[in-house]
């Protein structure tokens, strides 16, 4: 399964839709257009390693169990989800949020920006929950990086927009973990070919023109 089909098998939409005012459907669908662009946004932090650390130290603080037996809207945090959203899009969210809410797909502009406003403070941390799942179990079974979950990840410079996370200590040097599962999570979402088989059909959509058409260069650099 890609991380697309777990978070997507995990998502209370039913809830979700008497929250935001729109059909599980029209929920399940903005949700599909969405996460790849999350995941493609937070693939652009962790090429910097400042970025990842970042990320490694977010992910320390965050439940890794969310999704388990699908993830019931109280346990989100939206408030957490908003700051997570902030620090992966940074000062181009607003332009990611246009963009994506312009796509046919999630309704077009106006109302598909709104919806996309609405969804991103729950997605985000569902996003953070499922990558802390593959990341710091993986790094516990033994993982690509073979990273001990004892060290330090790397330092950030000082000032440096950081995503949220608690005061404990952050998560080893699990850089490349932490890549090879972004860098997976992203093709999954759209293949070398930019086209998911299933997902485009049922979203009327193609994954793959989001990451590159929705993100561009917006994020190319990474923050830190």
């Amino acid at each position: 399964m890609t991380a697309l089909d777990d978070i997507l098998g995990a998502l209370p939409a039913e809830q979700i839709s008497q929250q935001v005012g729109a059909s599980p459907d029209e929920v399940r669908t903005a949700a599909a257009a969405m996460l790849p662009a999350l995941l493609g946004g937070l693939q652009a932090n962790a090429g910097n390693p400042a970025g990842a650390g970042s990320i490694l130290s977010a992910l320390a603080q965050h439940d890794d169990d969310l999704l388990t037996g699908g993830t019931d809207l109280s346990a989100i945090d939206e408030q957490d989800g908003s700051a997570i959203a902030s620090h992966i899009f940074g000062d181009q969210q607003d332009e990611v949020v246009n963009r994506l809410g312009a796509l046919p797909a999630v309704g077009g502009s106006g109302a598909g920006g709104d919806l996309v406003k609405k969804l991103l403070p729950i997605l985000a941390p569902m996003v953070l929950s499922w990558l802390a799942g593959r990341v710091l179990k993986g790094a516990g079974d033994g993982g690509a990086s073979g990273g001990s979950a004892g060290g330090k990840a790397p330092a950030e410079p000082a000032g440096s927009p950081a995503l949220p996370r608690g005061t404990g200590s952050a998560p080893g040097s699990l850089d490349d973990l932490l890549r090879d599962v972004l860098g997976s999570a992203v093709g999954g979402s759209a293949g070398p070919s930019g086209s998911t088989e299933g997902v485009e059909a049922s979203a009327g959509f193609d994954p793959g023109s989001i990451l590159g058409d929705v993100l561009g260069g917006l994020l190319g650099g990474g923050r830190r």
